[in-house]
C-alpha cells in the first residue's frame, strides 16, 4: 500500500472509529451530561454496554473503553423528524456521513418515494451503508377521493413504511376533510401514524378534526390564536418546528452574502405561495411559541434538503428567537423522540435507552451554537464520528 493510501486509511479510521466495533462497551468520563429531561450533571460518566446506556452519573466502567471527555458536554443524538435526502446513487454514503458529522443519529424522510426509501433503510440496517437510523414515510394525497387515499395507504402499508405523509389544503373544504379522515382511518387499521403538512391555522384545525395525531409544520399563513393552540394540545397532537421555512438562508447557495430561500432561489420572492417580504418567518416563530405555551409537544424538524450541518444551524438560529437553550434541548430530544414514537429508546440520556450520544465542544446551555460543535457521534454504542 503506498503512502497516500495509508494516509487515507488512517483518516477514515480517525473519522469513523472502528467500523467493526459495533455496540462497543464504552465509558464517557469527565463529561458534562445534559440528560434531556431537565437534569444536568456537571461532571459524570455515561457507561454503555451492548448498545444501551447502563448508567448515567456514577457507574462501573470496568471492561469498557474509556473516553475522557475532558469537560466536554454529552447530549442525546439528534433527530430530524422531517428531512428530505437522497435515497440512492453513487454518493449516498457521503450524504449519510454528512448527517452523522452534524450529530444526527436518526432521520425521518418527509415523504420518500417507494421503493427507494425502503431500500436505503434496508441497506443501513444491513450495515452496507454507515448512516443514521432511517425512518421511512411515503405520501397519501388528501386531494383525491377517500378511496384513492385509502388505496395509497394500503400500498404504503404493504411496503412496510413507518409513517404516512399527507397534506391538508390551506383553505380546506369538505372533500379535503373527508379524504383526510379516510386516510387516517385506513392508516389506523394498519397501525401506521399519519403526519400532515398543514401550513395554515385552518389546515391545522381541519387536521385535528380529521383525527390526525402528528403535524409536520408550524403554520406560516396567519396567526394562531391561543384558543386554537389549546385545541391542538388538548387533542394530544405533536407538532414539528420547521420554523426556518421563511427565514433567509446565507452561505449555502452562494458566498456573497445574498439571502436565498431554502432551495437557493431568491428570498423572499421565491417563498412557496409567499405573502410578501417574508412574513412567513414571523408567523412561524410566533406561532411556535404559542403552541409551546399552550402545552403542545413541539419537536424538531427542518423540512430541508441541503447540507445537514447548515440545515441544523439555520433551524437552531431561528428557534433561538423564541426558545431558551433549555427549551431547545427538550424540543430536540424527548419531544422529537415522542413524535417518532421512540420515547422509550431515544431523546434523553437515561438508563436503558439506546446509546445514541453526541459529544460537544461547548455547553449548549450557554447558547445553541454549541450544538453545532460536534466532536463525536455514537449510535447504539458504535463510534461513527471521532474528531478528538
Amino acid at each position: 500500500m503506498n503512502r497516500w493510501l495509508c494516509l487515507m486509511a488512517a483518516a477514515l479510521v480517525c473519522a469513523w472509529g472502528n467500523p467493526g466495533a459495533s455496540a462497543q462497551d464504552l465509558a464517557i468520563t469527565n463529561a458534562r451530561i445534559i440528560v434531556g429531561n431537565g437534569d444536568v450533571i456537571d461532571t459524570g460518566s455515561v457507561v454503555v454496554r451492548g448498545g444501551r446506556i447502563e448508567s448515567v452519573g456514577p457507574g462501573d466502567a470496568s471492561g469498557a473503553q474509556i473516553i475522557d471527555a475532558g469537560g466536554m458536554t454529552v447530549v442525546a443524538g439528534y433527530i430530524d423528524a422531517h428531512r428530505h435526502f437522497p435515497t440512492g446513487g453513487d454518493e449516498i454514503q457521503a450524504r449519510m456521513r454528512e448527517f452523522l458529522e452534524a450529530g444526527y443519529t436518526t432521520i425521518l424522510h418527509g415523504g420518500g418515494q417507494l421503493p427507494g426509501i425502503m431500500d436505503l433503510k434496508r441497506r443501513t440496517e444491513d450495515g452496507e451503508i454507515v448512516a443514521p437510523r432511517i425512518l421511512t414515510s411515503t405520501r397519501a394525497n388528501s386531494t383525491g377521493t377517500p378511496e384513492e387515499g385509502r388505496a395509497q395507504v394500503r400500498t404504503a402499508a404493504e411496503a412496510g413504511v413507518d409513517f404516512i405523509k399527507s397534506n391538508m389544503a390551506n383553505d380546506p373544504g369538505a372533500s379535503d376533510r373527508e379524504a383526510m379522515a379516510a386516510i387516517v382511518d385506513e392508516a389506523e387499521q394498519h397501525g401506521i401514524d399519519v403526519m400532515v403538512h398543514a401550513v395554515s391555522p385552518a389546515a391545522m384545525l381541519a387536521s385535528v378534526d380529521a383525527g390526525v395525531h402528528k403535524l409536520v409544520h408550524t403554520p406560516h399563513f396567519g396567526w394562531l390564536t391561543e384558543d386554537e393552540a389549546r385545541r391542538v394540545a388538548e387533542a394530544g397532537i405533536e407538532n414539528l418546528s420547521t420554523v426556518g421555512f421563511g427565514v433567509p438562508v446565507f452561505g449555502v447557495y452562494n458566498d456573497d452574502n445574498v439571502p436565498t430561500f431554502r432551495d437557493g432561489s431568491a428570498w423572499p420572492d421565491a417563498i412557496i405561495a409567499g405573502e410578501g417580504r417574508g412574513r412567513e418567518a414571523g408567523y412561524k416563530a410566533v406561532n411556535a411559541r404559542t403552541l409551546w405555551d399552550a402545552g403542545v409537544v413541539y419537536g424538531y424538524g427542518t423540512d430541508t434538503g441541503y447540507l445537514p450541518w447548515e440545515g441544523l444551524k439555520h433551524e437552531l438560529r431561528t428557534l433561538n428567537l423564541m426558545f431558551s437553550p433549555e427549551d431547545i434541548i427538550r424540543l430536540m430530544g424527548p419531544n422529537t423522540a415522542a413524535f417518532i414514537n421512540m420515547s422509550d429508546d431515544l431523546g434523553t440520556l437515561e438508563t436503558g435507552k439506546l446509546a445514541d450520544i453526541v459529544v460537544l465542544d461547548g455547553n449548549p446551555l450557554d447558547g445553541y451554537w454549541n450544538l453545532l460543535n460536534v466532536v463525536m457521534t455514537i449510535k447504539e454504542g458504535e463510534i461513527l464520528v471521532d474528531r478528538r
